[in-house]
């Protein structure tokens, strides 16, 4: 009896320790809270999770870095610049995308048809951006150099105004943006990601939860349950599509063009995905936006693995 007394003591230690596990995750609007509610990926979890919902990656970024957050969703620009700022965070996991959403666009009736077009004219995009990289990499594969046009850094609620209105010529950005402008018909893709851009975001953690035990279990099973999450709006694109365009106050069109054209997968880091973040840390520092070369190995974390199917 006194060894059953114990067992059950320790049984019930054991589940309130699990079930004081809390893990605060920074997400931004329409992204992984979404997506896991909408798959019923919340429910039944033996931890408890507070969200931060950020606007965009940079405000993302600072509360990683100052340990206001344990882990977030971001994309490889942003976490470049982080990792180049000295922040204790490291990728546990990448989420691939076909980057057919990742664009610049002009107006609809804009005289500009091809990327050497773009030669002294306006783009409006966010300083260190995914979109000011898809601008320079258009640029560079046009031979233009980044001297040759006008920048316009602005957040993308301006630069989407500032190119209805003509003050600016081209706005480099992306989905949901970009989807709205095409059907909305406010906006023409001149070029898109594809084979320009790698499509990769991170989930990305700080260094404090990695470390602690507990947070890093359940940060193990939150990867699982997001992978899977994705997996299912896959497969239900135009339910999730409904849920997802509330949720961004964008038109279901918008959001199911949206969505769909990221056929997005997550999956344990690589070889080839560090590669890849390589590639993009040094092309930043080819135009001063690294001001230093970086090396970005020591910045992944592969004791997270992403379990795949069912």
């Amino acid at each position: 009896m006194k060894y059953h007394t114990l067992y059950i003591a320790l049984a019930l230690a054991t589940a309130t320790s699990a079930q004081a596990v809390t893990l605060r995750i920074a997400d931004q609007k329409g992204n992984m809270r979404a997506e896991m509610a909408s798959a019923h990926q919340l429910d039944n979890l033996n931890y408890t999770i507070e969200w931060a919902e950020f606007p965009a990656a940079a405000p993302l970024a600072e509360a990683l870095n100052a340990g206001a957050v344990d882990a977030g969703i971001i994309g490889d620009a942003p976490l470049l610049f982080s990792l180049a700022a000295g922040s204790q965070v490291k990728a546990v996991a990448v989420s691939k995308s076909v980057p057919a959403g990742l664009a610049v666009l002009v107006r609809p009736d804009s005289p500009i048809k091809t990327a050497a077009d773009l030669k002294g004219k306006s783009i409006a995009t966010g300083r260190g951006s995914i979109g000011h990289l898809q601008a320079l990499k258009t640029l560079e594969q046009a031979g233009l150099s980044d001297k040759e046009v006008v920048w316009r850094f602005l957040q993308p609620a301006d630069a989407r105004i500032a190119l209805s209105n003509g003050s600016v010529d081209a706005w480099a950005t992306w989905d949901p943006y970009t989807a709205l402008a095409e059907v909305t018909q406010t906006g023409r893709v001149l070029v898109n990601g594809v084979g320009l851009a790698t499509g990769n975001s991170f989930l990305a953690a700080t260094d404090a939860a990695l470390n602690e035990g507990d947070k890093r279990a359940a940060l193990q099973d939150y990867v699982n349950r997001l992978a899977a999450a994705d997996r299912w709006a896959n497969s239900h694109v135009s339910d999730y599509a409904q849920t997802l365009a509330k949720i961004i106050g964008f038109p279901p069109a918008a959001a199911e063009k949206s969505f769909s054209r990221r056929q997005s997968h997550w999956q344990s880091i690589d070889d080839n995905t560090v590669q890849q973040q390589q590639e993009t840390a040094d092309f930043y520092h080819k135009y001063g936006l690294l001001p230093k070369t970086l090396d970005v190995k020591p910045t992944f974390y592969r004791g997270l693995t992403v379990a795949q199917g069912g």
